[in-house]
């Protein structure tokens, strides 16, 4: 008897993406509903949201969009608490504030460590319990980066926070493992999204990391579609605790 390829698809499924208004939260939770679950955007952008899940209605795909910030965490636990339990959390939303060290304000190491770890802590653990309560495990997706493995230049409190939630990311795993939840990280290089629009336009940078990247280019959202809904789905069955790294090759060097 032939082997049976696990299925990529997910049906029957539930799943809650955070920053899901834009760049790679927004083809995240795209990549969710077009593999068959039923997707709740969340962000606080209510308009660009309901465009997304209108074009997603549309296409015969179950999306709703909810507005939320995730820095609040009564609200955090009010939407999961309604929408929920979830099966999948693609826990996305964060963000960067490039500066050099030496002249980092306490407002930005605040933001970031509110946004990039704090709020990923709550989404985590509020979609988490649900899962336990309903029984049948689940997965979480936490956003990380190339700089949760690597340091980068005026981005030293962004670093921190993705080591922080690479570190979460491992932790989860092993505590919730048991629990049929498995916890994994996705560790993306340069994409081309809104939160790097800034920092590529200047041709100088955008020739230096492309010229760092062994496959040549710099990334696109849908370069990260595919790596989203094999964590998500059956086919990682046995995936826990890892970071998948997805950088054209970045990291070689």
């Amino acid at each position: 008897m032939l082997p049976v390829t696990p299925a990529f698809r997910l049906d029957g499924l539930r799943a809650l993406v955070t920053g899901a208004s834009k760049g790679i939260g927004r083809a995240g939770a795209v990549a969710l509903a077009t593999a068959g679950a039923e997707v709740v955007l969340a962000a606080r952008s209510l308009e660009e949201l309901e465009e997304t899940a209108t074009a997603l209605s549309e296409a015969g795909h179950a999306a709703r969009a909810a507005q939320l910030d995730v820095t609040d965490r009564e609200a955090v636990r009010a939407l999961v608490e309604a929408s929920g339990p979830f099966d999948i959390l693609l826990n996305n939303a964060g963000t960067n504030i490039r500066e050099p060290f030496l002249e980092v304000p306490d407002a930005s190491v605040d933001r970031l460590l509110d946004l990039n770890v704090r709020a990923m802590f709550t989404v985590a653990q509020a979609v988490a319990k649900g899962m336990v309560e309903q029984g049948r495990g689940g997965a979480i997706i936490n956003l990380s980066s190339v700089n949760g493995h690597v340091a980068g230049a005026n981005r030293t409190v962004y670093t921190a926070t993705k080591h922080a939630i690479e570190g979460l990311t491992k932790a989860m795993a092993f505590e919730l493992g048991p629990k049929g939840i498995r916890v994994n990280a996705v560790a993306p290089g340069f994409v081309e999204t809104p939160l790097t629009q800034a920092f590529l336009a200047d041709e100088k940078v955008r020739t230096s990391q492309i010229r760092r990247m062994p496959l040549g280019r710099i990334m696109t959202v849908e370069d990260i579609m595919g790596a989203i809904v094999f964590l998500a789905s059956p086919a990682s069955a046995m995936v826990t605790g890892t970071s998948l790294v997805i950088d054209g090759g970045f990291l070689t060097q």
